[in-house]
């Protein structure tokens, strides 16, 4: 059984606040049974991401995989759409040359729900999206949202109304109007924002008529209840009465929802001062969270005071114009994007859009360009912070391109190569050949973006696609004098050349690195040559090349801070040691390097070393070990879709071989898909000894008998006190398939009860 946890996925708390919705609930639910692909479709402000996220928490359940939230609303190039499905599946652009083609191979024996969340600005690219995933994943059941519905083959629309409002009739019991789903909303955000609230005889009349003028939109509810800090439910109505008048004419019907909403936040933004109506229209720039440190940059870079820009933040978030949330102990915030479209439009109208943009393109520049040289040796930080903010870095990128703004372009493009070395490949080398392209930036700069661009296509294994862009290093950096840049293309042109089979290239050019670096005091440049070294080394089968090096490239690496050198050369000494079968000395250091490399979370080293210390657990008779790791190596390779290096195929053979004469076949297999569904987190901790190995289930005569997925799924609802019927519901089968399920696990497991069953699966998922 797979140590998945029921419910698993990526669903902020937000699902866990929500309000009525019955009828739209059920209408999901029921789509859902009959169609893969459901689209919520509604006005801006109307609560479809609300309603969204409560149906997939609630039916989450019933997917074996959970259920995934992919933000849209963020994303401005179509092209990323597919990097916004992999982010939100945990899934890494690290080593695969074609982003879609790893998703749609991760996703094929999936069963889960994904929820796609605002595609009406990226309608034909989602779509295409979420057709190909349909089509290629039968166990994916899609729920998307959006102001008009994708149009594709087989989708079921469930439009989203506003909230149901009161009656006018004031007659109506008062427990009654407590109910409806409008005031609900209002009393409930006013008591969040006064201490206290509710719904009295005094007050409900304007309460009722203040929720039927804002035509029950959750968003403008919300804008209205925040006042009740300062106003009373009359004054408020007092207030919005004249506004509303002047938009209609006097006529109430003729009032179009969109227009409610636009009123309810322009009389919001009314009453704001003038310093925070400037921050807010100014916000619209960052497409994504931003920080209190981004807004003093862009948004008040002439008002002088640090505090100034808290007070007016927190003045926003407190009227609602502005969310704020935690994100790893940091606290960020961000715009609904109905709010982001308003304060665009208000950034026009004030004439500083461009002024804005570019302040915010030079401050990501900045930031990039500045730290580009030192990132190696705060790579934590540094990860950190460009996992933050990534959507508004990608933002100004697009940006660039779109004004044919090579120069910013590259250099930002640059100063990001550690991000896409670590997190996003292909879309690195998209970013780079399309300022490349133009040849409009330093000289300096593009020799910089050349060699960047060479890397990632060896780490992609295109060798063929390095090489080109790497001559192209090559000559820059002899053009303009840049040694450091020099040395480092020859050593990354040697490894492309070795994993090519040009061995004569490759030996030529890594002497011509070596030279350089002679005359050249550098860590940085010392260690990219002694990495293609120990990578050569590897590939020749030298082993004393490799450890000499590696030892080196250790020294030198841990001595600088340099995370990733540090996990590469940690990598290359390990392995050349289990290569000769010193294992003593291999486990520490692929221990060491595995502890790198969950730190700044490489998931291509992590699949290497998990590789290697299952080879090293099959070595010294730990074959349940062994398996376990090669499975979740297995996993992990496949997420990443990377390939085993040549050098290391023999090594693995002789791994499973291994295992399979200790274990045998049937219990090897047993145990290697139980490591396939390990997780990451729990491999790593496998590897290091952090953890012990569960023994995988087995039937009552001792044989191999993992439970399959359906199985699996109806054994933990066993487990939760579910029956057979509820059941089904929750899993759209049938109660005649239910009960063959729960007998074929009842022999699988050798048991006669369902609560056996429930204390299996409660043992398991406490080991896992």
């Amino acid at each position: 059984m797979a140590s998945t946890a029921r419910g698993s996925g990526n669903l902020p708390a937000e699902a866990t606040s929500f309000i009525g919705r019955r009828r739209e609930m059920a209408e999901v639910r029921k789509k859902l049974s009959e169609a893969r692909l459901v689209s919520l479709v509604g006005a801006g402000g109307v609560g479809k991401t609300r309603l969204a996220i409560r149906a997939a928490a609630d039916l989450g359940r019933g997917f074996r995989h959970g259920a995934w939230l992919v933000e849209l609303a963020e994303v401005r190039n179509p092209s990323l759409v597919c990097n916004a499905l992999m982010a939100a599946l945990d899934l890494r652009d690290q080593a695969a040359p074609e982003p879609m083609a790893l998703l749609l191979s991760y996703l094929k024996d999936k069963e889960l729900l994904l929820l796609v969340d605002n595609c009406e600005h990226l309608l034909a690219a989602a779509a295409q999206a979420v057709t190909a995933m349909v089509k290629a994943a039968p166990g994916v059941r899609v729920i998307a949202t959006s102001r008009e519905p994708l149009s594709v083959q087989g989708e079921h629309v469930v439009p989203v109304p506003p909230l149901e409002l009161p009656a006018s009739s004031a007659t109506e019991p008062l427990e009654r109007q407590r109910q409806i789903e409008a005031v609900m909303l209002f009393v409930q955000r006013a008591a969040a924002a006064t201490g206290s609230y509710e719904l009295t005889a005094s007050n409900r009349s304007a309460v009722v008529d203040l929720c039927r003028r804002l035509d029950g939109i959750p968003l403008a509810i919300e804008l209205a209840s925040v006042r009740t800090r300062v106003l009373t439910a009359e004054q408020i109505l007092d207030r919005m009465a004249d506004r509303f008048s002047l938009l209609t004419g006097g006529g109430r019907g003729a009032l179009p929802r969109h227009q409610t909403l636009r009123t309810a936040i322009e009389w919001s933004h009314d009453l704001l001062t003038s310093a925070e109506r400037a921050l807010l229209r100014r916000c619209c720039v960052f497409a994504g969270r931003f920080t209190l440190e981004d807004v003093e940059s862009v948004c008040m870079p002439d008002e002088g005071s640090d505090s100034l820009a808290l007070d007016l933040l927190s003045s926003l978030v407190d009227k609602s114009l502005v969310v704020k949330e935690d994100v790893r102990r940091v606290a960020c915030y961000r715009l609904h994007e109905t709010m982001r479209e308003f304060a665009r439009v208000k950034l026009t109208e004030a004439g500083e859009q461009e002024a804005v943009w570019l302040r915010c393109t030079d401050y990501y520049r900045n930031r990039c360009t500045v730290s580009a040289l030192e990132v190696r040796f705060r790579m934590l930080d540094w990860l950190a912070w460009a996992d933050l903010e990534i959507d508004n870095i990608r933002a100004v990128l697009q940006r660039c391109v779109t004004d044919a703004d090579a120069r910013r372009g590259t250099e930002i493009a640059v100063g990001l190569g550690w991000f896409w070395a670590t997190r996003a490949t292909t879309e690195g080398i998209r970013w780079l050949d399309a300022f490349l392209a133009a040849d409009d930036a330093d000289p300096v700069v593009r020799g910089w973006g050349y060699f960047i661009r060479g890397f990632l296509a060896v780490l992609t294994g295109n060798p063929v696609s390095a090489r080109p862009s790497l001559l192209q290093a090559v000559t820059l950096a002899r053009h303009t004098g840049q040694p450091g840049l020099l040395i480092d293309a020859l050593a990354m042109q040697s490894m492309a050349d070795e994993m090519a089979g040009d061995h004569e290239s490759a030996s030529r050019l890594l002497e011509e690195a070596q030279v350089a670096a002679k005359g050249l005091d550098s860590v940085t440049s010392t260690v990219s040559v002694l990495q293609a070294q120990a990578l050569n080394g590897l590939s020749e089968g030298d082993v004393e090349a490799v450890r000499s090096a590696a030892s080196e490239g250790v020294r030198l690496a841990e001595a600088a801070g340099d995370l990733y050198a540090h996990e590469m050369m940690l990598l290359n000494l390990g392995s050349a040691a289990l290569v000769a079968g010193d294992l003593d000395d291999a486990q520490p250091l692929l221990a060491r390097a595995l502890r790198i490399a969950g730190d700044i979370d490489d998931r291509v080293a992590q699949q290497y070393l998990l590789d290697a210390l299952g080879f090293h657990a099959a070595l010294t008779g730990r074959a349940r070990l062994a398996a376990r790791l090669l499975g979740a190596a297995f996993t992990a390779r496949t997420e990443l879709g990377s390939s085993v290096l040549p050098f290391f195929g023999p090594v693995l053979a002789r791994a499973e071989e291994g295992a399979v004469a200790a274990l045998g076949a049937a219990r090897y297999a047993t145990e290697f898909e139980a490591g396939k569904h390990e997780g990451r987190h729990r491999a790593i901790e496998l590897a290091l000894g952090k953890t012990d190995v569960v023994t995988a289930p087995a039937a009552a005569d001792g044989s191999a008998a993992p439970l399959g997925n359906r199985e699996a799924d109806v054994a933990r609802l066993v487990a939760d006190g579910l029956t057979n019927k509820q059941i089904g519901a929750r899993l759209f089968i049938s109660e005649r398939t239910v009960d063959s399920h729960v007998r074929s696990i009842l022999n699988k497991l050798g048991f006669n009860s369902r609560a056996q069953i429930a204390a299996w699966v409660v043992a398991d998922d406490q080991s896992g």
